[in-house]
């Protein structure tokens, strides 16, 4: 039990690095604290463009970076239209090759994408840079002579994704890549001053090789760290739905269905990514972990996880506007408030049905799911579980008008207190 009383924890940042169980593995940790806890640090972090937008799986990397300049350390992120081209070697397969225009597009909506989680000012200012630029320049002769001659091709085919890839084929293209984010370290601790690279585990042998590299060329010392993968209790992979990544582009994911991932966090997993994600204290969320003890059906920790990400990711408007959204729905709010985009997103998350003309209420609650015949449907309107609106029907024979369609296209339907779903009229 937290005692009130006592001044709050004042742990290093190594110390919450660690209790969070943010470093996976290290070059040492002796080192690594001495670096991490001295402040004032240049580090970098790399971001390949291999989809338009960053994902969840990026969140703990791109959130990383957020707390070590909190902290003092100066950020560089790099967003690799270089090494994005090559794409870093998959256990499974070979990776499709995109075309460099699609991917030099990707960098710059993934540049801008990162710019609201870290601070381009004061001392310790963020800088974006790209991996293009020192790699453009050099000759295929340049790079073999300057950077290839320092990889032992040994040490480089007993990486694990290399060896499993032996049996079923890997390219000299895919084979590189090591080369190419190595000397990317090497770049920066020469340009920039970068002492510390960070990433996640399945990095973990491109970036000792960076590391090797740089003793190798005779600069240094670095350290690096990396943070585990990201894992669900349920076995299925974080950050994954039925329609696939969660993306932290509000076009590809909506902000409604960004925070119901979030408050749907298995309550085997909530306090693991509360220490991964959030930025509460160690005391908050010892004080969060109780509570949620004492209350688990009000989901206590869901909900402030999924708001405290909502919030950072999409900004507070687009936050109250989800907020507005889950009470609205289950009738504790008004659906005249939300948004277009805010209210669409929500039904189409709950379920949403598109029909050419609007039938009775019995059958707008067959057709859209929500009981399986006319008869049930008139068996819960009857019973006083049926609402249009958020508006209860009593009637068995009710219509709905057009004149009551939510920005003229929709109607939220509602059986009992707990299901919902959306219909649509085709225009």
């Amino acid at each position: 039990m937290t005692d009130s009383s006592l001044p709050p924890r004042r742990d290093s940042l190594t110390d919450d690095l660690l209790w969070r169980g943010l470093i996976q593995d290290s070059t040492g940790l002796d080192e690594l604290r001495e670096l991490l806890d001295g402040g004032g640090a240049a580090f970098y972090v790399g971001f390949d463009p291999t989809a338009p937008s960053l994902h969840l799986g990026h969140l703990m990397q791109v959130l990383t970076a957020r707390r070590l300049q909190q902290a003092g350390h100066r950020p560089l992120l790099l967003v690799g239209g270089a090494t994005g081209q090559i794409g870093d070697p998959k256990e499974s397969a070979e990776r499709t090759l995109n075309p460099p225009e699609v991917i030099a597009g990707w960098v710059d909506r993934i540049r801008e994408q990162l710019s609201p989680f870290v601070s381009y000012t004061g001392e310790n200012a963020a800088q974006l840079v790209n991996n293009l630029d020192w790699t453009a320049e050099m000759s295929v002769v340049e790079f073999l002579r300057d950077v290839g001659k320092h990889f032992p091709v040994n040490r480089m085919l007993a990486r694990e994704v290399v060896k499993a890839r032996l049996e079923t084929g890997i390219s000299f293209t895919e084979f590189s890549y090591q080369l190419l984010q190595a000397n990317d370290f090497f770049e920066l601790h020469r340009r920039h001053g970068c002492q510390l690279q960070f990433g996640g585990s399945d990095q973990w042998g491109n970036i000792t090789a960076g590391v090797d590299y740089i003793r190798r060329r005779g600069a240094g010392p670095v350290q690096a760290f990396t943070t585990p993968l990201v894992t669900k209790s349920d076995g299925t992979k974080f950050g994954k739905t039925e329609g696939g990544s969660i993306w932290l582009d509000p076009t590809m994911t909506s902000p409604y269905a960004f925070y119901q991932f979030w408050v749907n966090v298995d309550d085997r997993d909530v306090d693991r990514y509360l220490r991964f994600f959030s930025f509460r204290s160690r005391e908050e969320l010892e004080e969060l972990a109780k509570a949620t003890a004492e209350r688990p059906a009000a989901r206590l920790a869901q909900r402030a996880l999924a708001e405290e990400l909502t919030t950072l990711v999409h900004g507070e408007r687009e936050m109250a506007q989800v907020v507005a959204a889950s009470q609205a729905l289950f009738g504790r709010g008004s659906l005249d408030e939300l948004s277009l985009a805010t209210l669409r997103a929500a039904l189409t998350e709950a379920g949403l049905v598109q029909l050419d003309e609007l039938p009775d209420v019995a059958g707008l609650l067959r057709d859209s799911g929500l009981v399986p015949s006319l008869k049930e449907a008139r068996r819960v309107i009857a019973e006083g579980g049926a609402y249009v609106n958020n508006n209860r029907v009593t009637e068995a024979d009710a219509t709905v008008s057009t004149d009551e369609l939510l920005h003229g296209r929709y109607l939220v339907l509602r059986r009992g207190k707990r299901s919902f779903a959306g219909v649509e009229l085709r225009r």
